[in-house]
């Protein structure tokens, strides 16, 4: 993760609106264990690009890992109204153990809460 950290910072560098460098450099501070730098990377990147989905679910991913269950929620959400949840299945090989069954575990039972709601409606 360090020299895909070093690789990506200076592709960035080069080339500040290379969307996919940030995301690299971002996927490469979560695998080291710089959560809070991660996030600040993709906040940016969000910014300039706020329907983007893989920046998405990798900041409802990290706002889960903090705890912040309603924000990570509005993130997922965002990202499944958008209708590219293919970044997903590819995002989860990124991910740690603990916080790929930290995303299922939460996106299942929010399913399940979402059908419970609606039967009883």
């Amino acid at each position: 993760a360090p020299g895909v950290y070093q690789l990506a910072s200076l592709l960035v560098e080069l080339d500040a609106s290379d969307e996919a460098s940030r995301i690299l450099c971002a996927d490469a501070l979560y695998q080291m264990g710089c959560v809070e730098e991660a996030h600040k990377l993709l906040s940016l990147a969000l910014s300039g690009n706020p329907q983007r989905s893989p920046i998405l679910a990798r900041l409802a991913l990290l706002q889960l890992k903090k705890g912040f269950m309603y924000d990570g929620n509005q993130l997922l959400k965002k990202v499944i109204r958008i209708g590219d949840t293919s970044c997903l299945l590819p995002i989860m090989d990124i991910f740690k153990d603990e916080d790929r069954k930290l995303m299922q575990t939460h996106c299942h039972f929010r399913a399940l809460t979402i059908l419970k709601d609606k039967q009883e409606d």
